[in-house]
């Protein structure tokens, strides 16, 4: 089984070279993992790793990293980001002839919301992945199947603003996760509903910054930065 995404590195890359050539100093983005295989059953989805197109993607966004910021790789639990980060790093690694610190895996960036994995897929399965991802947002689905979306949000902003403080001057950290984390971050955050903008793409997703002091978020589909703050 296949699906069809875009790859959107370049649009990630295009954004964090844009805030290093006005100044910023600390980036975090948070990005979908690389293309991968597609189970035929569900409860095989957690387990499917990257295809070789998608090595090749994320090998090759690696190596267009700038020297000058080396990336702190963070990624989610499962084995397809894992894998993401590894070949961003080992394309940085080839490129540049620098050792990077070890991927930091992180539940914060893995499906935490999903409290009942059986009955969200099989719901994915009769409605498709848009209505799914509406209903959850529309919180007409039980908490015992998906967390509250507002919740989820609020988690993984946290998550992405702690990193980013977190960051020495001219470090910037690339944290692997899934399309379904950062769909609700475009939704509440970046007004930027899916009905409208469509799939994240593979390697595409949502770039924290910090500057003089505040926190901001972009994408390459937001008009401007929206400021964000740390969920108290």
């Amino acid at each position: 089984m296949t699906r069809n995404y875009t790859v959107n590195s370049e649009q990630t890359i295009n954004i964090i070279n844009q805030l290093l050539d006005d100044g910023i100093k600390k980036i975090a983005a948070m990005i979908r993992h690389s293309d991968r295989f597609y189970a035929t059953e569900p409860v095989m989805e957690p387990f499917m790793g990257l295809n070789e197109t998608g090595k090749t993607y994320a090998y090759d966004m690696g190596t267009r990293l700038r020297v000058t910021h080396p990336p702190r790789l963070y990624s989610s639990l499962m084995a397809r980001c894992v894998e993401t980060a590894y070949l961003i790093d080992k394309g940085f690694t080839k490129q540049h002839g620098i050792t990077l610190e070890h991927n930091y895996m992180d539940a914060d960036l893995f499906a935490f919301y999903i409290k009942d994995f059986v009955k969200a897929i099989s719901h994915v399965t009769r409605t498709g992945t848009h209505p799914f991802i509406r209903s959850w947002f529309n919180k007409e689905l039980g908490e015992d199947v998906m967390l509250n979306p507002h919740e989820t949000t609020d988690r993984i902003i946290g998550f992405m603003l702690k990193t980013l403080t977190g960051l020495e001057e001219s470090q910037v950290a690339i944290c692997v996760s899934h399309d379904w984390n950062i769909f609700p971050i475009k939704e509440f955050k970046l007004n930027l509903p899916h009905e409208e903008y469509g799939d994240i793409g593979y390697l595409d997703g949502v770039v924290f910054f910090e500057k003089n002091g505040k926190h901001y978020l972009t994408s390459y589909q937001a008009k401007e930065p929206v400021l964000v703050n740390l969920h108290p």
